[in-house]
C-alpha cells in the first residue's frame, strides 16, 4: 500500500491510471476507522483496479460549536485496517484547500431537513469536499455508508446533476453487537450513555414493528417511537421518503425512518428502511 500526502501527486497518479484504462474505486473516511468503514473498502475492491481510501477531517462540515477539534484520530490504526482490507493507496493530505479557495457546493432541497435542520453548513461541506476528492482521485466508483443516508441522498444527487462520471453505492449499516450504529463518535459514550444509546436503534426497530402490523399513519408510528427513547435530547424522529426524503403523511411506498439523539455532547444518528405495507 502506497501512502500519497500531496494533493497534487494524488492527481497526477490517478490520472496516470486512468489514462491506462484503470478503474479507481474510493472510499471516503475521517479517519477513526472501524468495521463499517473497512464493509465499504469491501464493497469496493472488487470493483475496481485500484483502491484509494482517503482520509481528511473536513473542516467545512463542522458547524462553529461542533467536535473538530476533539474528533477522534488514529492513523496508525487506520493504515493497517486499510491495508488489511486491499487499500493500494492510501490518500491522506494534511490539508485539501488551497489559499484562495472559494468555491463551495451547494444541493438545494435534500439538505434542509433532518440533520440539515440544525447544521445548516454540513452538507455545503460534505458536498464541497466529495467534489474536490471527485476531482484529485479520478474515481469510477465511490462507496458511501447507508448509516449517513441523507449524506449518500446528496452525495448522489450532486453527482447527477453536475454529470459526475462516478458509480455511487450506497453500502449497508454496520451495527455493533448491541444495536448501536457504529460510529467513530460512540467513543465518547460513557458506559450509561452507551447503555442508553441502544433506545435509539430500539426506538427505530419498533417503527419497522409498527408497520408490519399495519399501522401506516406517520403521525401516530412517530408519537409511539418517542415513548421508546431515552436520550438527553431527540433532534428527530422522522418518517420519509426512501428516494427524495419528502415528508409524507403516511407509508404508503418505499420509505425509511431516521433518528438522532443526544447523549451528553454526543449526537449519533441512525436510520433503518420500513417494510412495504401490503396495500402499497
Amino acid at each position: 500500500m502506497k501512502t500519497i500526502c500531496d494533493p497534487l501527486e494524488m492527481q497526477r497518479a490517478a490520472l496516470a491510471w486512468r489514462a491506462q484504462g484503470k478503474s479507481i474505486g474510493f472510499v471516503p473516511t475521517m479517519g477513526f476507522l472501524h468495521a463499517g468503514h473497512t464493509s465499504l473498502m469491501d464493497i469496493a475492491r472488487p470493483k475496481c483496479d485500484i483502491l484509494v481510501v482517503s482520509i481528511f477531517v473536513n473542516p467545512l462540515q463542522f458547524g462553529p460549536s461542533e467536535d473538530l477539534d476533539q474528533y477522534p484520530h488514529d492513523p496508525d490504526g487506520d493504515a493497517v485496517k486499510c491495508q488489511e482490507h486491499g487499500t493500494d493507496v492510501l490518500f491522506m493530505p494534511p490539508e485539501l484547500y488551497p489559499d484562495g479557495h472559494a468555491t463551495r457546493v451547494r444541493v438545494n432541497g435534500l439538505t434542509e431537513w433532518l440533520c440539515g435542520s440544525d447544521r445548516p453548513t454540513h452538507f455545503e461541506g460534505v458536498t464541497t469536499v466529495v467534489a474536490r476528492l471527485f476531482g484529485l482521485v479520478q474515481p469510477t466508483v465511490a462507496v458511501f455508508g447507508q448509516k449517513d443516508y441523507q449524506q449518500l441522498a446528496v452525495v448522489r444527487r450532486m453527482t447527477l446533476d453536475l454529470a459526475l462520471p462516478v458509480e455511487i453505492i450506497g453500502a449497508p449499516l454496520i451495527r455493533d453487537d448491541d444495536g448501536v450504529a457504529l460510529s467513530s463518535r460512540n467513543k465518547y459514550l460513557s458506559d450509561t450513555q452507551r447503555s442508553r444509546a441502544r433506545t435509539l436503534s430500539a426506538a427505530l426497530r419498533g417503527v419497522l414493528a409498527d408497520v408490519a402490523a399495519g399501522e401506516t399513519h406517520v403521525a401516530t408510528l412517530l408519537e409511539t417511537a418517542r415513548t421508546r427513547l431515552d436520550a438527553d435530547t431527540v433532534d428527530y424522529i422522522e418518517i420519509r421518503d426512501a428516494d427524495d426524503l419528502s415528508p409524507m403523511p403516511s407509508v404508503d411506498r418505499a420509505a425509511r425512518v431516521f433518528g438522532a439523539a443526544r447523549y451528553g455532547t454526543t449526537r449519533l444518528i441512525d436510520n433503518m428502511a420500513l417494510p412495504l405495507p401490503a396495500n402499497a
